[in-house]
Parts: structure tokens; C-alpha cells; sequence
């Protein structure tokens, strides 16, 4: 089973670590598309403003042509003031409407600026995922079938061992930096810590008669390979 995890390890290596840098890029370009829009939006509702105030100067200046038509005939100095006032609310709106007008235009302008950044960005991230993807996508193909008939035999494997057993082992795979849980003897050695084994362990090992676990890392012990010449 050791060694049917340790070939599917291999296989995910050869990956390194595409699979997260295509993560990171597709989460990357997914909150460049946010932003955008953000901006778009932002910069819709400024014109819209800028719309609005241009509507609301004309209205205003149409007003004052009124107001002022009617202090032509006016009958006393009371209405003559009264519409005066008028005049110069409207006036007031005319000059507000060219202020406001003026800021949304330089925001527009700026958002503008930052908007073509992140669409440049997002194009040269686009363009790196994609490239990213294919890579991706070309080794998976590769190894995807070898992958899922050992993650088969794998899951085979796992249920033939008793509860215990099987515990062990998921805990010493998810414990150790390479994935071994299962080690052979290495020079009188654990294969997996590297520190020695006394001889009358290592004996016991041989006979395979029950499982022998490493006294300081915990990993399963096997016999050490005997090449044949």
C-alpha cells in the first residue's frame, strides 16, 4: 500500500505546484473582474450625476428667464426682492451644478486611469493562467488514468487493514514530510528517521511475524532489500 501512495505522490510532484498557482491565478483575475465592474459602475453613476446636473443647470437657467421676465411686472419693491431671490438660488444651483460637474469629471478621469491598469493587469494575468492551465492540463492527461488505477488500488488496499492499522498509517502519512509511513530497514537504520535499529530488532523484522514500528519516528518497519546478483 506504501508503495501504491508513494507512486500517486510522485504523480502529484510532477504537478509541483501548478495546481496552486493556477488557483491563485484564476482567484487573482476573478477579483480583477470584480474590481472592474466596481470601477465601470462607479463611473456610470458619476456620468449619470454629471447628466443630471446638466439637466438641472438648463432647468435652472430656464427658471431665471422666467423670474426675470416677471420682475418686469412686478408692483412693488416686495415681489421685486422676492423674485431676486429666486434668481439667485438659481444662479447658486448653476454655479453648485459647474462645481460638482467639475469633481465628477476628475474622478471619472482618475477611475478612468486606474480602470485601464486593471484591465491591463487582468489581460497579463488572463494571459499567464491560460498559460498556466495548458501546462496543467498537459500533464494531467498524462497521468490522470495511471492516477485514478492506483488511487483505486489504493482504496483497496486501506480496507483490507484492520481499524487500528489503518489509522496509523493515515496519521504517519499526514505526519511526515515525504508521505512514508512504511520505511525498510537502511544499514541498520530506520529508512524514514535514519536512527539505528539493535540487531535483535531487526531480527524480528525479518520474520515479518507481526508489525514492527521505528521506537523514535513511529513508521513501520521492513526488511531491508536484498539485491540479487
Amino acid at each position: 500500500m506504501q508503495l501504491i501512495d508513494s507512486e500517486i505522490d510522485r504523480i502529484k510532484t510532477v504537478r509541483g505546484e501548478l495546481p496552486l498557482e493556477v488557483q491563485d491565478l484564476e482567484d487573482e483575475v476573478a477579483g480583477l473582474d470584480l474590481r472592474i465592474e466596481k470601477m465601470q459602475e462607479e463611473i456610470k453613476e458619476l456620468e449619470l450625476d454629471i447628466s443630471d446636473r446638466k439637466n438641472g443647470t438648463k432647468d435652472a437657467e430656464v427658471a431665471i428667464a422666467k423670474y426675470k421676465e416677471q420682475q418686469n411686472n412686478v408692483r412693488n419693491n416686495r415681489e421685486f426682492e422676492s423674485i431676486s431671490k429666486e434668481i439667485e438660488f438659481q444662479e447658486l444651483e448653476i454655479k453648485l451644478n459647474e462645481k460638482r460637474t467639475k469633481e465628477a469629471k476628475a474622478k471619472i478621469a482618475h477611475k478612468k486611469e486606474v480602470l485601464d491598469e486593471a484591465k491591463e493587469k487582468r489581460a497579463f494575468r488572463a494571459e499567464d493562467l491560460a498559460s498556466k492551465k495548458a501546462e496543467l492540463d498537459e500533464i494531467v492527461a498524462e497521468t490522470q488514468a495511471q492516477e485514478e488505477k492506483l488511487v483505486k488500488k489504493s482504496e483497496a488496499a486501506f480496507k483490507k487493514l484492520d481499524e487500528r492499522l489503518a489509522s496509523a498509517y493515515t496519521r504517519l502519512r499526514e505526519s511526515a514530510v515525504n508521505g512514508l509511513a512504511v520505511v525498510r530497514v537502511q544499514r541498520n537504520s530506520c529508512g524514514g528517521c535514519f536512527n539505528k535499529i539493535p540487531p535483535q530488532r531487526q531480527l524480528d523484522i525479518q520474520t515479518k511475524r507481526k508489525v514492527i514500528v521505528c521506537e523514535h519516528c513511529g513508521r513501520v518497519l521492513m526488511p531491508e532489500e536484498v539485491s540479487e546478483n
